[in-house]
């Protein structure tokens, strides 16, 4: 059972970031909702140059806390690439830096909660010291081909190597959260996907070979290294499986775009709360 009493005890004076994709938001929403039964929170971000809102500041004064999220796709410089100004949903990314916002604030943090890999799914290229080296889903084109996997090794390579060369960011505790996966079923967001189940998955009916699995198993090998080379602490946050069995738990139909069906993101209340109980447990491993 979540304490949001203790989290916050835990957490006073001190900032908590998740980075990542809209599942970092999904998760950063979760807490939010759980720490209000303890204290009501401030919004206190404001940015004309984020009309999407992708990032968010919340403040808890009673207890000087204050929990944010960066919305970045791939943790790393990223650039859309707009042809006659209109979005392509391809992207440019840059191994040598990190998303610059998360980047800047990374001193300021007591604890950081990053994830990604799930936009590994659009056309990436993926430049390292000013070179184009490949592409994720470039077929035809005359440029090295780079799966999925590696896309995601070369990221979580390039976050935990920013993050260990932080000099300002000796008490920061990193917290890594293993690949969150989609239950889509019969097609895709795009091609009529959906995601009606109504209970669990049996642990019979996982798929051992879904790419999930690799995924997890890179994001754990990439914390390995990083824990071996570097200084700073880093913690792990494994929902893989457990996700894996609640095909159950996605908003479905039931979500503000009627023309396709959500099943990556996960409802509120619901599974992903546990995510929560599990970031408490880590805070009291190394308060």
């Amino acid at each position: 059972m979540f304490d949001p009493e203790l989290f916050l005890s835990i957490a006073r004076g001190k900032k908590l970031m998740f980075i990542g994709d809209s599942l970092a938001r999904n998760m950063m929403e979760s807490l939010l909702c759980l720490l209000s039964q303890a204290e009501t929170p401030i919004n206190t971000y404001k940015d004309p140059k984020d009309p999407k809102d992708k990032h968010r500041t919340w403040y808890f004064p009673a207890h000087d806390f204050t929990l944010m999220v960066i919305w970045t796709e791939f943790l790393v410089e990223t650039n859309e690439i707009i042809i006659n100004g209109t979005a392509t949903d391809t992207y440019n990314i840059n191994l040598d830096k990190p998303n610059p916002v998360w980047g800047k604030k990374l001193k300021e943090l007591k604890y950081a909660v990053i994830n990604h890999g799930n936009w590994f799914t659009r056309k990436t290229y993926i430049y390292r010291k000013k070179k184009l080296i490949g592409c994720v889903h470039c077929y035809g084109e005359k440029i090295p081909g780079i799966s999925m996997s590696s896309a995601i090794r070369m990221v979580m390579k390039s976050a935990f190597r920013f993050i260990n060369k932080c000099k300002e960011c000796e008490d920061l505790l990193t917290v890594m959260r293993t690949y969150s996966m989609s239950h889509f079923e019969h097609g895709s967001w795009l091609t009529g996907g959906y995601c009606n189940r109504t209970e669990p998955l049996r642990e019979s009916e996982l798929n051992m070979e879904n790419k999930a699995w690799e995924f997890r198993r890179i994001q754990m090998e990439e914390m390995e290294r990083a824990r071996r080379e570097g200084k700073r602490r880093i913690e792990l946050m494994d929902v893989t499986k457990a996700m894996m069995l609640r095909a159950d738990a996605h908003p479905g139909r039931h979500w503000y775009a009627k023309s396709a069906s959500d099943c990556l993101h996960w409802c509120l209340p619901g599974p992903i709360d546990m995510w929560s109980e599990v970031l408490l447990e880590i805070m009291k491993k190394n308060r």
